[in-house]
């Protein structure tokens, strides 16, 4: 990079719910108690005021641009994630960053492609796109080391422990995932964690009968996966093995520490310049996404 500090760019929010760009930024930056008091995340607040100090920051890294659809919502950012730059438009930014962070669910295509048509990599938040056409284009970039998407439960330190733990379970016969929301824009929280252990060579997919979005995804190994999306009611990220020699349940709990870690590996792929993530198994988790919602 030709600065000492990697100068990033934050986008978000096309949903009042989503405060990624909040917890991202401050992450990354450190935080402002006065100025999520004036915003809707008062549990990003709980959540960071747990950590301590040294939790925070990545090296050579700042969050310095910021732009929402509201500009109120773009300055409440600005003072509760220490970002000393709101923008009218992304595009004034442009020249200002070295990489940038679309923290939102939508317009991922139309916001990334002036930045990576410019060389500036991208962090795109999960999911990256069930678009044929678009994902064509991202794999370009994926491949160039130029952009990473994923859910940050794939980098967890619950993903970390279950890699060893399925070690000693066996041959595994049935996989559960529970999430909350939809299949969309939140199975893929479980798709990436399960992806991260080799168990997405996805053979078929069925949808369930039930109240809530299920479905039942046959892999290579003929492993049950069944992803059981349960709606609004309550956050749950839950996945559970069982094996020939036992079972094991895992609640992912801390966002925190899963979204530090991939912040980290993003920066870590501009500085290396090294994929972290094959893009083909990105763009096998948005297709399985895809065959779901045709169903």
């Amino acid at each position: 990079m030709e600065h000492l500090v990697i100068r990033t760019g934050i986008i978000g929010l096309q949903d009042k719910g989503n405060g990624h760009p909040f917890s991202f930024s401050s992450i990354i930056n450190g935080y402002s108690v006065s100025g999520y008091k004036l915003s809707n995340y008062k549990l990003i607040l709980n959540y960071l005021k747990k950590k301590k100090k040294k939790d925070f920051k990545i090296k050579n890294v700042k969050v310095t641009h910021a732009w929402t659809q509201n500009p109120k919502i773009t300055k409440i950012l600005c003072k509760a994630s220490k970002i000393k730059y709101p923008v009218k438009n992304y595009i004034d930014m442009i020249d200002k960053i070295d990489a940038l962070i679309i923290a939102r669910d939508d317009m991922h295509y139309e916001i990334s492609k002036p930045f990576l048509i410019r060389k500036i990599p991208v962090f795109i938040d999960k999911p990256l796109s069930i678009n044929e056409k678009e994902l064509n284009f991202f794999k370009k970039y994926m491949l160039q080391g130029l952009l990473m998407s994923t859910s940050g439960f794939r980098f967890s330190d619950e993903t970390k422990m279950l890699k060893k733990k399925i070690k000693k379970m066996g041959n595994i016969k049935l996989i559960v995932a529970n999430v909350s929301n939809d299949w969309k824009r939140y199975g893929v929280h479980m798709l990436d964690v399960i992806d991260e252990l080799g168990f997405l060579k996805i053979k078929k997919i069925y949808k369930i009968n039930s109240k809530f979005s299920s479905f039942n995804l046959l892999n290579d190994k003929k492993i049950n996966i069944i992803v059981n999306c349960l709606g609004k009611n309550y956050p749950i990220y839950n996945l559970s093995f069982f094996g020939d020699k036992g079972k094991f349940e895992v609640d992912f709990k801390d966002n925190f520490v899963a979204f530090k870690n991939t912040l980290t590996k993003f920066f870590k792929m501009i500085e290396n310049k090294k994929i972290c993530i094959q893009p083909d198994r990105t763009l096998n988790i948005m297709k399985i996404i895809k065959r779901g919602l045709q169903l």
